[in-house]
C-alpha cells in the first residue's frame, strides 16, 4: 500500500502490552523519549543563532503583503517585551490574558511572558465576540484574576472589556482604532513594548525557568460545563514535542514550511502547530482564512503564495480544501508541490473527502499524499497517540507516542483509556476538585474516551476510537447504546447533508436522533433555493424525502436496536454557545442539548408527533 504514497521519513513504533489479572492492561511506546529542552524560548534561541535570517512568524499586512519576521528579530522583540512585562507585577497569581486571536504580536508577546516565566492564557475570541452574556469571559477572569490584557484592536472587544473586564486592569493593545474612548483602563500600545531595551533583569528571570513553570493556561473548550484552566508547563509543551518530531521524522530533516489558521487558545493550534514550527526551525505563515463559506478564500489566496510541506486542518477545512482545489488547479499545483504530509484532528474524516484529497494529489502528483491522525487532549500537551501511515483512516487513533503509557480499564463492554507521561498537566489552576476527580490512583489522566484494538492479536496495528465514555446511555431493555460510534456512522451515511448529529434514548426503548444540517448543502437539494431562509430549507419537501429515504437504508443496515434509528428531526435553531450547547471550535454538548431542547426531545418520544418529526414504523 505505501508504493501509492509519496515517500516520508515518518517512523512507526512497536508498543508493549502488560496484562494484568483485574483486566486492565498497559500499553507502552517500544521506545524511548529522547532528550528535549528545557524551556520552549531555549529553541528561539537555538535558531536565532543557528538561522538568524530564516522566516519565523509572518502575517498578512493592510496592503496584503506578509510581515515576516526572523528568527534574529523574534528574539530581539521578545527580549524587548520581557523587558517591559517585567514592571508589570505579573506572576502566577496575575497571568497575561489573550483576548484576540492569532497574531505575529500574539505570538511575540506569548514567547516574551514565557521567556521570563510569566504564565500567559490565550482565550477564544468567541467568548468575546460571539457570546452575548460574556458568562464564560467572566468566569475565565475569576479564574485567572489576569495582571494584564492584550488585544490586537480594542474597537471589536470594547463591549466585552466594559462588561468583564476591571476598570484598573492594563491592557496593551497593537491597535486602539475606535475603541479607546472613554476607556478607564491604561491602554499600552504593543510598540511600546517594542522599544523597551532589553535588561539584565529579563535574563536572570529567564535563568529561573524551568520545566516546571507555569507556561501557559489553556482553557479547555467547556463541553461539558464551565471552561477549566488546564495548567502547561514547559516541560509538558517541550516534551511532546520531541515525541512529535519521534513520529514526525521529517521534520528533523527540513525545517518545516506551514500555513495555518488553527486558533491559539486551542491545543492543537497553540501547542501542536507552534510548536512544530519554533521547536524544529521552521516558517509558521499566520492564515487568517478559516473553515468556512465566506472565509476560506482568503486560505486559498495565502495558498497561492505558500507551499506547505505539513499541512494540518480539521476535517471541515479538508472538505472546503477540497472543493477549492478543484475548482483553482493552479492553486493545487502549489499546494501538493512541497507538501510532505497532512494531518486531521478533532473529529473523523469523511471518507469521500479523503478520497477526493487522494484523488487531487494522485492528479498533480501522481502519488497520494500520506495523511496521520491519532488522539490527545488539552491536558496531555496535546498529542499521546498516533496512527501509522499504513492503518490512518478515520476513526483510528494509533499508539502511544514515546513516553506515554496508556492504561485500558474494562468499562462495561468497552475499554477506557487513560494516559501517564510527562506531558501530562499536573491539574487544573484554582480546581483542587476537579483535579483530584481526573486521575486515578496511579496518576493516571483519565481521557473519558474508549478505545478498542484494530486487531487484538496484532497490537502494533493501533486502536481505534470507541466514543466518549460518559455519553454512552442504555436504552429500558438494557442495551447499551455508543453514542460516538452512531453519532459518526449517522455523519458518514447521510454525508454532505449533516453538520453534527445529537443522540436521545435514555431509558426509552428505541434511539432517535436531532440533526444539525449542514445547510449548504442542503440547499443543493432544493430547487430554486437561493431566496428561502435555512428554515424554509429544512421543510422542504424533497430534502425532507432525502432525509427520509437514507434513514430507512440506514436501517437496513443496522445490527440492533443500539443502531437502529428509528426518528429524526432537523434543528432549525444552531447550537448556542451562551447555553453551553457548542464550545467555541464547534463541538457539540450532547447534554446541553439534550436539556435545553427537552419539548423537542419529548416529541421524539411522543404517541403523536409533530410533523417536525420523521422516521421508520415502530
Amino acid at each position: 500500500m505505501l508504493a501509492d504514497f509519496h515517500s516520508v521519513n515518518v517512523n512507526n513504533f512497536a508498543v508493549k502490552v502488560e496484562a494484568r489479572a483485574n483486566g486492565e492492561q498497559i500499553v507502552r511506546c517500544d521506545s524511548p523519549l529522547g532528550a528535549y529542552a528545557e524551556r520552549l524560548t531555549d529553541r528561539l534561541e537555538y535558531w536565532a543563532e543557528v538561522a538568524p535570517d530564516r522566516v519565523f512568524v509572518a502575517q498578512r499586512n493592510a496592503e496584503g503583503k506578509w510581515d515576516e519576521i526572523t528568527y534574529s528579530q523574534a528574539l530581539s522583540r521578545v527580549r524587548a517585551i520581557a523587558a517591559w512585562l517585567l514592571k508589570c507585577d505579573l506572576d502566577v497569581e496575575r497571568p497575561i490574558i489573550c483576548l484576540s486571536g492569532n497574531s505575529n504580536e500574539h505570538l511575540l508577546l506569548m514567547l516574551a511572558a514565557m521567556y521570563i516565566g510569566v504564565p500567559y492564557s490565550p482565550i477564544s475570541t468567541a467568548y468575546s465576540l460571539v457570546s452575548t452574556d460574556y458568562g464564560k469571559l467572566r468566569h475565565v477572569f475569576d479564574v485567572l484574576t489576569p495582571g494584564l490584557v492584550f488585544v490586537d484592536n480594542l474597537g471589536p472587544y470594547r463591549d466585552a472589556i466594559d462588561a468583564v473586564v476591571p476598570e484598573d486592569l492594563p491592557i496593551v493593545a497593537v491597535s486602539s482604532a475606535h475603541g479607546d474612548d472613554d476607556l478607564s483602563n491604561p491602554v499600552t500600545k504593543f510598540s511600546e513594548l517594542l522599544s523597551t531595551a532589553p535588561s539584565v533583569e529579563a535574563e536572570t528571570a529567564k535563568a529561573q525557568v524551568n520545566g516546571d513553570t507555569i507556561a501557559k493556561f489553556m482553557f479547555t473548550s467547556g463541553s461539558t460545563g464551565m471552561p477549566k484552566a488546564v495548567i502547561n508547563t514547559q516541560r509538558m509543551i517541550c516534551a511532546n514535542q520531541e515525541m512529535i518530531r519521534s513520529i514526525m521524522a521529517f521534520l528533523k530533516d527540513e525545517p518545516p514550511m506551514m500555513l495555518d489558521w488553527l486558533p491559539w487558545n486551542h491545543t492543537f493550534g497553540g501547542n501542536h502547530n507552534i510548536g512544530i514550527a519554533l521547536y524544529n526551525g521552521g516558517s509558521l505563515y499566520i492564515d487568517h482564512g478559516k473553515p468556512t463559506e465566506k472565509a476560506f478564500d482568503i486560505t486559498l489566496n495565502n495558498l497561492r503564495d505558500i507551499a506547505p510541506t505539513v499541512y494540518f486542518n480539521v476535517p471541515k477545512g479538508y472538505e472546503l480544501l477540497v472543493k477549492k482545489l478543484r475548482e483553482f488547479p493552479d492553486v493545487a499545483k502549489t499546494f501538493f508541490s512541497n507538501l510532505k504530509l497532512t494531518h486531521f484532528a478533532a473529529a473523523g474524516l469523511s471518507q469521500h473527502i479523503w478520497d477526493a484529497l487522494d484523488a487531487l494529489a494522485i492528479e498533480h502528483t501522481g502519488k497520494k499524499v500520506p495523511m496521520i491522525t491519532g488522539l490527545g487532549a488539552t491536558e496531555t500537551a496535546p498529542s499521546a497517540l498516533f496512527a501509522s501511515i499504513e492503518e490512518c483512516a478515520s476513526g483510528v487513533i494509533g499508539t502511544p507516542l514515546p513516553g506515554v503509557e496508556m492504561k485500558l480499564v474494562p468499562n462495561g463492554d468497552k475499554l477506557e483509556a487513560r494516559i501517564r507521561a510527562v506531558t501530562v498537566t499536573p491539574g487544573y489552576w484554582r480546581a483542587p476538585e476537579q483535579t483530584a476527580k481526573a486521575y486515578d490512583e496511579e496518576g493516571f489522566y483519565c481521557l473519558g474516551d474508549a478505545v478498542k484494538y484494530i486487531d487484538p492479536e496484532q497490537p502494533n496495528r493501533g486502536f481505534r476510537f470507541d466514543g466518549r465514555v460518559s455519553e454512552d446511555f442504555k436504552l429500558d431493555t438494557g442495551t447499551w447504546v455508543s453514542v460516538g460510534m452512531l453519532r459518526a456512522h449517522i455523519i458518514h451515511f447521510f454525508a454532505p447533508y449533516v453538520q453534527d448529529v445529537v443522540i436521545a434514548g435514555h431509558d426509552k426503548d428505541y434511539v432517535s436522533a436531532m440533526v444539525f444540517a449542514d445547510i449548504g448543502h442542503c440547499r443543493s437539494l432544493v430547487p430554486n433555493s437561493e431566496n428561502l431562509s435555512d428554515k424554509e430549507i429544512l421543510q422542504a419537501p424533497h430534502l425532507r424525502e432525502t432525509f427520509q429515504r437514507l434513514l430507512e437504508q440506514m436501517a437496513e443496515t443496522s445490527t440492533g436496536s443500539s443502531t437502529r434509528v428509528r426518528r429524526m428531526r432537523l434543528l432549525a435553531e444552531p447550537p448556542s454557545i451562551d447555553l453551553n450547547e457548542v464550545t467555541d471550535k464547534g463541538s457539540i454538548n450532547q447534554r446541553a442539548v439534550l436539556k435545553n431542547r427537552a419539548d423537542l426531545v419529548q416529541d421524539l418520544y411522543s404517541d403523536t408527533p409533530s410533523e417536525e418529526v420523521f422516521g421508520l414504523g415502530r
